[in-house]
């Protein structure tokens, strides 16, 4: 793959010497081949019908003379943000809504001629660093599976460092860019708070979040910029850019973090990376201070410590009260702990954070980029599964307080463990120091990191789809015995018109029991998730009677394991076909 692929696609497509169906084509071919590899990274695709219509109108569009600076460079957009038709579901299936207009970010992309190909996974709600929150499965790093490709822009990272797209719009509140950049090999760019638009996007954090874009290249990320941004007076969080200051002369000051506040929670190979890069920065002539980070990290605590996890709360607090169960048990943790903070802790929170401004503004008197390692270690999925909260936190350890104290940031590689996940630094500026923090992640990338490992192409080893009607739904109550063997939401689909489907008696949690009756049966909503054979086992293994593993079929002529019921299941039972799903006869309740 080309250094800078989304400039190079562009310049090719735009000269003629490569059409944008052409493109299309092979960039839906790179999709379909990784698909043995890692489905999950996708919520859904665009069906290559559309993919290549929309290719044969960007040739149109060339033929006719227009200039498009990203003509037919494929891309990927995190869904949480919105695409006009597509289903937006940040990570939730029963949040998911479709709009009828593209997010701002994404219609200043499609003007520009990039080509769409579709919606990726992501921590649900965007809440995480890991991206082991969702229903969809946990997408890995591209050059080793057993490791995580953090969060929670995860599908997004994993497109772009397997090559099937040259970039891909993340969101970046607490690090959900930069984190699966740096385990990934690529560059994160967060822009200022303001300097994208958030129109269209579900939000997390409102007051704090950003639209980021994950590349190879910082020149294809700074392109990707100074298309995507701009003021939009519909987004009550847009700030017009300020007239830009010109560069203070003389060698460039980068600030470096007092070494004993350095943690790397036991990565040697981070530590020895991290020392290894600051040594080639300085190599350029740059001068190195030591500054104290102390009000940074005493900032970050405030984001889920303190009073801004409410703000997360707020952002889907009716459809969590609505549907609690349909939320990731994790996330609903999270975001539930927001209901307890109180008004005065708001505002103390909001004083602290003032201080910690003034403090990191002085900073900037001093230095003119702040260099820190983008995470200090990184970790298994597995491990991620059993320790969930406490090992995120570690991650988020250098990214949390950027968004709080109003600063912009680029992740860039530098380098791979022997274990070949990725190792990235960050550089951080005031706000709006966007593009000097290009011109320096530029200069000194190609230096930093070594190129990357081959791809883990390892195939997966065989599965069986099996279709769950009720407790085990996202979000329900025995979800976690799918989730905790690796399970990957395939698909929501109904059933075929033969079934039934019964709320049992004197069951807890409440479960469902499905019985085929072809004579007078109707579609039931289910969800078909992905297992691999031995974990497929074990999970029938815990299936209690009266409830069984059989065939089921699907509303579209297959059919997939799934559950059935014994007769004695039926007695006292309550029959609740007519909702058409489970979800819907629990709201009804």
């Amino acid at each position: 793959m080309p250094a800078s692929p989304v400039i190079d696609t562009s310049t090719q497509v735009r000269a003629g010497r490569l059409s944008a169906q052409a493109v299309a084509s092979e960039a839906l071919a790179r999709a379909v081949a990784y698909d043995a590899v890692q489905p999950q990274a996708w919520i859904l695709r665009r069906p290559a019908a559309d993919v290549l219509a929309s290719a044969r109108r960007i040739d149109d569009r060339i033929a006719a003379g227009e200039d498009l600076p990203l003509a037919a460079v494929p891309y990927a957009v995190k869904d949480n943000i919105d695409v006009a038709g597509l289903p937006t579901s940040a990570g939730c299936p029963a949040f998911a809504y479709v709009p009828t207009r593209d997010a701002h970010v994404v219609s200043r992309l499609e003007r520009a001629g990039a080509l769409l190909l579709g919606k990726t996974n992501l921590d649900q709600f965007a809440t995480g660093l890991v991206g082991t929150r969702s229903p969809h499965g946990a997408p890995a790093c591209v050059y080793n599976r057993e490791y995580i490709s953090g969060g929670s822009s995860s599908g997004s990272a994993v497109v772009v460092a397997a090559g099937i797209v040259a970039f891909a719009l993340g969101t970046d509140t607490a690090g959900s860019g930069r984190v699966p950049a740096a385990y990934n090999g690529l560059v994160g760019l967060k822009p200022t708070r303001g300097r994208w638009s958030t129109t269209g996007v579900v939000p997390a954090c409102r007051s704090l979040d950003c639209v980021s874009v994950l590349a190879r290249s910082v020149a294809d990320a700074a392109l990707v910029d100074r298309i995507a941004h701009g003021y939009d007076a519909c987004d009550d969080y847009s700030r017009p850019a300020p007239a830009p200051v010109p560069p203070r002369t003389g060698p460039l000051r980068i600030g470096f973090a007092h070494k004993e506040q350095l943690h790397y929670f036991g990565d040697t190979e981070s530590a020895a990376l991290d020392s290894r890069a600051r040594d080639r920065l300085l190599e350029s002539g740059a001068v190195g201070i030591e500054v104290d980070i102390s009000p940074l990290l005493a900032a970050a605590q405030l984001l889920y410590g303190g009073p801004w996890v409410a703000e997360r709360t707020a952002a889907i607090d009716a459809f969590l009260a609505a549907q609690p169960g349909a939320v990731h048990p994790v996330v609903r943790g999270i975001i539930e702990g927001g209901r307890a903070v109180s008004g005065v802790a708001v505002y103390q929170g909001m004083y602290a954070l003032e201080g910690y401004r003034r403090q990191a503004a002085q900073m900037w008197s001093q230095i003119d980029v702040l260099v820190l390692p983008t995470a200090p270690t990184i970790y298994r999925i597995a491990e991620l599964l059993a320790e969930p909260l406490t090992l995120n936190s570690q991650v988020g350890r250098y990214t949390n307080f950027v968004n709080l104290l109003d600063m912009a940031a680029v992740a860039i590689p530098a380098g791979y463990r022997t274990n070949r996940t990725g190792y990235g630094v960050t550089l951080i500026g005031p706000a709006w120091s966007d593009e000097h923090l290009w011109a320096v992640a530029a200069q000194f990338a190609p230096t930093l990191g070594a190129g990357p490992p081959p791809l883990d192409l390892t195939p997966r080893p065989p599965t069986v789809q099996l279709a769950v009607v009720g407790a085990h739904l996202s979000g329900m109550p025995l979800h976690w015995q799918l989730s905790s063997r690796g399970a990957r939401l395939a698909r929501r689909v109904r059933t075929a018109a033969a079934y039934r489907l019964y709320a049992m008696a004197g069951t807890s949690p409440p479960k469902p029991a499905l019985v085929h009756s072809a004579a007078d049966g109707v579609a039931i909503d289910v969800e078909v998730y992905e297992l691999g054979v031995a974990e497929f086992g074990s999970f029938v293994a815990d299936v209690p009677a009266p409830l069984a593993i059989g065939t089921v079929e699907l509303e579209d002529g297959t059919a997939v394991k799934g559950f059935v019921a014994e007769p004695r299941a039926l007695a006292g039972a309550t029959d609740v076909s007519a909702y058409g799903g489970w979800r819907a006869y629990l709201a009804s309740r």
